[in-house]
């Protein structure tokens, strides 16, 4: 078996067997059990152990589930898999790597559903901390969901009974006699390993072990021993006794995100993220799994020991006085919580405002910036609106060597970025003739060769992770509609947005999507520092006043465009027109090109 490096291995013995545990980081730190499903052993933890361990500072614990791995195996196997005998098994493990202090539970798959046992029956309250659960629903809560939607059916439960009972299919092999064991330990047990590699993008390596055939055999009982018996009789009390917090991957093949939709009832304190992705997300997205665990082992253990301290200390990461970090509230917080996302242009704006749209839907946040106040204010005003963590850094994004530094350091201090939104760009007008090489060196170095660079180099640290991502590039209507009065502008955006389409085409296959997003009139203050080409200063600053004033008339907030890109990184939209003249821009483009050239030569793009 292959153990997470510095993992240290013992065993525990509760009922007649001996269970495989694994531990790895400081024991006097918070604790984190993780139980394995099916049908994995424990070694399908070991890429969020490390992370958990390494980067978060936590006490991992890892253990083979009766019957896997390198735990013993009940004879007979028949009734040797119930749920009471599994939570004797977790608090056996649990005693012995955390006598003195509670666990954070997390389980996936089957370790999520005999997780659910253990966070709701009475014997081992005060024993969790708090639970994750992640692709394992409580077989109590599902079998009263299924009984509420017998007793009273609508066509919108019948849709719901009947979808989770396609996707149950795997449920009815496993209740057959002997088949199950046969096609494990025969043909399905030498394919599952690639299997796993085609349908459910998990990478190649040390995983699965080559346990998995008896390991799935043995964990058949799991099913025939827990599934029936408790869909019939669901236990009416089966409500949690400590924080939850619910990871549902979006892709799930087998189960429905309908599932939890009740959950509620049965959580007095319940957190919600859901994640782009299939059913074996601590193999395919650890770096998101372990920050979501990091982030609520965390928020328990402040709210366990009191906020004050604790408080206190993350206020000054960056200096100044202590303050009390609000918890997310924005409407996009499922899907951002403890995610890593860099903005470049983060000053104001529209980077200000998406680095705070990101921040109020709990994303970790770096604010980049040429100018450092202004990138140090937008990272405080961050923590402020509930990221979990803000930082700022100084950067001309137009300056390769720099943006190579600041790469490597952001890779190194925080970690391969989940979102990356290349937004910083700068303002030119004025005709063909009277725009010099300079000038057309300048826009094209900030607003192309910035998105270049910012793509180019966190783009191949998402592919190298192999975990997804998502690049937002800000272009503008201008991409798409000429101007007499803008072409040094309105090609650097172009090119921006045929960047977009063609990385898009390229990372498709590496789960990282690509999206353009192209504002129209906006309230920024990219008027105050645009350059008018060919005019003296005196007219220079009368146009930027000009242009000021009508983008403040036309008044659309840079809050609105920051909306627009989290819905793209969500929807993965290929391209987002924002305001209401570029949507009838990008139309007239589409449909009556000859129209937009007609106004090319009446002014500037709207």
């Amino acid at each position: 078996m292959t153990l997470p490096q510095g993992a240290r291995e013992r065993r525990v013995r509760t009922g007649g067997i001996e269970l495989c545990v694994a531990e790895l980081g400081d024991p006097s730190r918070p604790t984190v059990v993780l139980v394995h499903g099916y049908p994995d052993s424990k070694e399908v933890w070991s890429e969020v152990a490390t992370r958990l361990a390494d980067r978060c500072g936590l006490h991992v614990v890892l253990y083979d589930v009766r019957g896997h791995g390198r735990s013993g195996t009940p004879e007979p196997l028949r009734g040797g898999f119930t749920l009471e005998k599994l939570t004797d098994d977790f608090l056996a493990v649990a005693d012995a790597v955390s006598p003195d202090r509670p666990v954070h539970l997390v389980g996936h798959d089957w370790g999520s559903v005999q997780a659910w046992e253990f966070v709701t029956v009475r014997r081992t309250e005060g024993r969790v901390a708090s639970f994750t659960s992640m692709s394992g629903p409580c077989l109590d809560h599902f079998g009263h969901w299924i009984d509420k939607r017998l007793k009273r059916p609508t066509p919108r439960r019948a849709g719901q009974l009947l979808g989770q009972g396609a996707k149950s299919w795997y449920v009815y092999l496993l209740h057959t006699p002997a088949l199950p064991e046969l096609a494990w330990r025969g043909p399905l047990g030498r394919h599952w390993p690639g299997i796993l590699r085609r349908i459910e993008k998990v990478p190649a390596g040390a995983y699965p072990t080559p346990s998995l055939p008896s390991d799935a055999a043995h964990g058949a009982w799991l099913y025939r021993d827990n599934v029936r018996s408790r869909l019939r009789r669901p236990r009416p009390d089966a409500f949690a006794h400590a924080p939850v917090q619910l990871i549902t991957p979006l892709e799930d093949r087998f189960l429905s995100e309908r599932l939890y939709d009740e959950l509620e009832e049965w959580v007095p304190r319940l957190t919600r993220r859901t994640l782009a992705a299939g059913h074996w997300i601590p193999r395919t997205r650890p770096d998101q799994v372990a920050s979501w665990i990091d982030d609520f082992v965390t928020s328990v253990e402040r709210e366990r020991a009191g906020e004050a301290g604790e408080a206190a200390g993350q206020a000054r990461e960056e200096g100044g006085e202590p303050v009390r970090k609000p918890a997310a509230t924005g409407r996009y917080a499922e899907r951002f919580g403890g995610r890593l996302v860099l903005v470049t242009g983060a000053g104001s704006g529209i980077g200000r405002a998406t680095a705070f749209a990101f921040a109020e839907a709990g994303a970790r946040v770096i604010a980049v910036d040429r100018d450092a106040d202004a990138a140090a204010r937008t990272a405080e005003l961050s923590r402020l609106s509930g990221a979990p963590g803000a930082w700022a850094e100084t950067v001309d994004v137009s300056d390769e060597q720099a943006m190579e530094k600041l790469a490597a350091k952001v890779h190194a201090e925080h970690g391969v970025l989940d979102v990356l939104v290349n937004n910083a760009g700068i303002g030119l007008s004025g005709s063909f003739f009277d725009t010099t090489s300079d000038d057309w060196r300048k826009v094209l170095d900030v607003n192309l060769w910035g998105v270049i660079h910012g793509c180019r180099l966190f783009g191949r640290q998402m592919a190298e992770r192999g975990q997804g991502g998502h690049i937002v590039n800000t272009a503008s209507a201008a991409a798409y509609q000429p101007s007499k009065a803008l072409p040094a502008y309105s090609t650097s955006k172009a090119a921006v947005l045929m960047l977009s389409a063609c990385l898009r085409a390229e990372l498709a296959g590496r789960g990282i999507g690509v999206s353009a997003v192209c504002p129209g009139l906006v309230n920024t203050n990219i008027t105050d520092t645009a350059t008018f080409v060919g005019v003296d200063a005196e007219e220079q600053r009368r146009r930027q006043k000009r242009s000021t004033r009508a983008y403040r008339l036309r008044n659309y907030p840079p809050e609105k465009v920051a909306d627009a890109i989290l819905r793209a990184v969500l929807l993965d939209e290929a391209m987002v027109p924002v305001t209401p003249e570029a949507k009838v821009s990008y139309a007239l483009s589409r449909f009556l090109p000859r129209a937009l050239r007609a106004l090319a030569r009446v002014g500037p793009p709207l």
